[in-house]
């Protein structure tokens, strides 16, 4: 039987609580914090977590820890699973609580805000010498902790710490594959989130499938060409990372963004509509950061344009999309697959 290092997980909501019954059923020593020390011993007494997964029975050798020091202590790898805009401060906590060997993984989704880098950025500069990983892809938390069928990919410049991290994620209902390009993997995980947030609309406003197929595929185009001006590859983009996760996000109404456009879509404002979600929802700092990005580089995306426009109040719905269709007439691809128009 492999011996597999202790995982701490970092992160008691629903994908962390996912990725920790995950691993737990492979053999790996799991242990997952989170902040609210009363949740957690909640969740050990009754092997469940009620708010986020209230329907998965979670197994019976996953540790809760709510110390931070005593969740890292010892463990060979850690697994960041907070949202993004609370990802810095993570790693500012873990900074003296790190063994020099410990590896650094995340399954955080978005970017820094405010200054729209990339969180595999944000680990490098705070914790050099760790061996870094993110864990992406098509994966909604509810279905991975049921334990049906899906898929992820795990990208690091060490190539032999993301087919380590792989190895721990994958299972007879999970496929992890392993990359090397976590700008990519990142770009693509991030900017599915506002996308989703343009069908969920388009699907609120009962304009068809029509309509959601081609967001979904001009979409793509949009994440294809920031990718390309940032040094993506554009092969990640149309992986599990970039298309995987876009066609999910925007097609399930698992998706927390893709509810927040249906929400938006059928006039409900934007403050009622994430609290009816309940949870943080990525789009609505990344769309900021996406823009951000796409005037660093002179790229026009309309359809992410829209969408922090639609966010922030600037227009309603119905004037995003009349914007949108009065586009000029041109070719699908103006200046080839990566054209800048």
């Amino acid at each position: 039987m492999a011996e597999y290092p202790t995982l701490a997980i970092l992160g008691a909501g629903s994908w962390g609580t996912a990725l920790a019954a995950l691993t737990t059923r492979n053999g790996v020593p799991t242990r997952l914090w989170g902040r609210d020390g009363e949740a957690l011993a909640v969740m050990a007494e009754t092997r469940r977590n009620r708010r986020y997964l209230p329907e998965i029975e979670l197994p019976p050798e996953l540790e809760f820890e709510s110390e931070l020091a005593a969740a890292v202590s010892a463990a060979g790898i850690v697994l960041i699973v907070v949202p993004s805009h609370a990802f810095a401060s993570m790693l500012d906590e873990l900074a003296p609580l790190l063994g020099a060997d410990t590896a650094i993984g995340w399954a955080s989704k978005g970017f820094e805000p405010g200054t729209g880098r990339f969180l595999h950025e944000l680990v490098a500069e705070r914790l050099p010498g760790h061996a870094a990983a993110v864990v992406t892809g098509p994966s909604f938390a509810r279905e991975v902790a049921a334990g049906l069928p899906s898929a992820v990919t795990v990208h690091s410049d060490d190539d032999a710490f993301a087919h380590q991290l792989a190895g721990l994620l994958h299972a007879p209902n999970l496929r992890a594959y392993s990359g090397s390009d976590m700008l990519g993997a990142e770009l693509g995980g991030a900017m599915k989130n506002v996308l989703a947030v343009a069908t969920g609309i388009a699907d609120g406003m009962e304009l068809g499938l029509n309509a959601r197929a081609g967001l979904i595929t001009r979409g793509m185009n949009e994440m294809l060409r920031l990718g390309v001006a940032l040094g993506a590859r554009p092969e990640t983009l149309i992986g599990l990372s970039g298309l995987g996760d876009l066609v999910l996000t925007c097609t399930g109404d698992l998706s927390r963004n893709r509810r927040l456009g249906l929400a938006l879509g059928r006039g409900v404002a934007i403050d009622e509509a994430i609290r009816q979600i309940g949870q943080v929802v990525e789009s609505v700092l990344t769309a900021d950061e996406v823009a951000r990005l796409a005037a660093k580089h002179a790229l026009d995306l309309p359809i992410s344009a829209g969408v922090r426009a639609v966010l922030h109040g600037e227009v309603t719905p119905m004037d995003g999309l009349r914007a949108l269709m009065a586009r000029e007439q041109k070719p699908e691809y103006p200046g080839g697959l990566f054209g800048r128009c």
